[in-house]
């Protein structure tokens, strides 16, 4: 790449080498093919090794399935995690990695039903913050990334360009993250002068966001600790800290924690409420919960009463201001059901 190609040597290793991280090779592959081929080898590889060598070894003899365990303490959030295999890290985003779905199956005169919350971190954003432009985009129905581009670039739902609507979904969910002007500058491609109009656009808006957000970590800072939806606290510690990088890190946290953790909380409770009927009136059952989305592996004859009972069940698992919704998608296959 740098010696025979004669790229530019981006940023160094701690061994002081041509750094060939996936941002250098990002940023390389802008102006030659050989970067962008090697990233390529890489997503194949690991795919190779991490899911079609591996997961094949793990299959039950028994039961012909693969078994995980699901961890109900194992993140910071209060999100249910995977592991012994890890089911909530199969690939979606790539082509290739969407392959890797095709291979878990239902059983014969079963299919594979995928519910969905739609956009809950946003509508739990909305429900905290009480905005009220948020809201009503959220009771009217309407495209959430949409609105939001009208608003900051100034132009009618209509004259939306799909670039307005991609740079407005990262705006929207970034900000729920605590984004600054550099992380969004560097996650869409633009000067960070401009990440930061963008920014300030989006608070001028939604003003009753900006004023959450700021109270969210000002309380945190007062009592040392974030909640969730159900009262269930997140310790942050680092608030307090003189180190100014794990002072922004706790901020952050600050942020995203009342939302995802209430993300959680919201998904739990669907389950718990699912669970309880299911046994007593279904063949279908529960098989895999992937952090806001629900599998479930449903007999032929059920589908409707089935698809109806659990989308009753995850949209009225909590009261917000905004409506649940939850999209429901069907398949022979689990890539067949996304």
């Amino acid at each position: 790449l740098f010696n025979k190609l004669g790229l530019p040597a981006k940023k160094k290793t701690k061994k002081g080498e041509p750094s060939t991280d996936v941002e250098v090779l990002t940023d390389l592959s802008r102006d030659h093919i050989v970067p962008k081929m090697m990233l390529e080898y890489r997503a194949l590889t690991k795919l190779k090794s991490t899911y079609i060598d591996s997961l094949p070894k793990l299959i039950n003899s028994k039961t012909g399935r693969i078994h995980t365990s699901f961890n109900q303490v194992g993140t910071s959030t209060g999100r249910v995690s995977s592991s012994d295999p890890n089911l909530q890290n199969i690939p979606i985003r790539s082509e290739e990695g969407m392959k890797i779905r095709e291979a878990f199956v239902a059983d014969k005169d079963y299919k594979i039903l995928s519910a969905d919350y739609s956009q809950i971190d946003l509508r739990l954003l909305a429900h905290f913050s009480e905005d009220k432009s948020l809201i009503e985009a959220f009771n009217s129905g309407s495209d959430i990334h949409n609105r939001t581009a009208s608003e900051i670039f100034g132009v009618k739902g209509g004259d939306v360009t799909a670039d307005m609507r991609r740079l407005a979904k990262n705006i929207n969910f970034g900000i729920i993250y605590g984004i600054s002007p550099f992380g969004l500058a560097k996650q869409i491609g633009t000067a960070v002068n401009q990440a930061k109009d963008y920014i300030d656009q989006y608070f001028s808006r939604y003003s009753s966001v900006k004023q959450y957000l700021d109270n969210s970590v000002r309380t945190a800072q007062e009592l040392g600790y974030a909640e969730t939806l159900i009262g269930r606290r997140r310790y942050i510690p680092e608030l307090r800290s003189s180190d100014r990088s794990a002072r922004g890190f706790a901020e952050r946290a600050a942020i995203n924690t009342p939302i995802q953790g209430s993300a959680a909380d919201v998904i739990n409770m669907a389950m718990i409420n699912i669970h309880t009927e299911l046994k007593a009136n279904f063949k279908s059952k529960m098989i895999l919960q992937v952090h806001d989305e629900l599998l479930f592996e449903v007999h032929e004859d059920e589908i409707k009463a089935f698809t109806d009972f659990v989308k009753t069940k995850m949209e009225g698992a909590w009261k917000l201001k905004v409506p649940l919704t939850v999209d429901i998608n069907i398949g022979s296959s689990w890539a067949e059901a996304n």
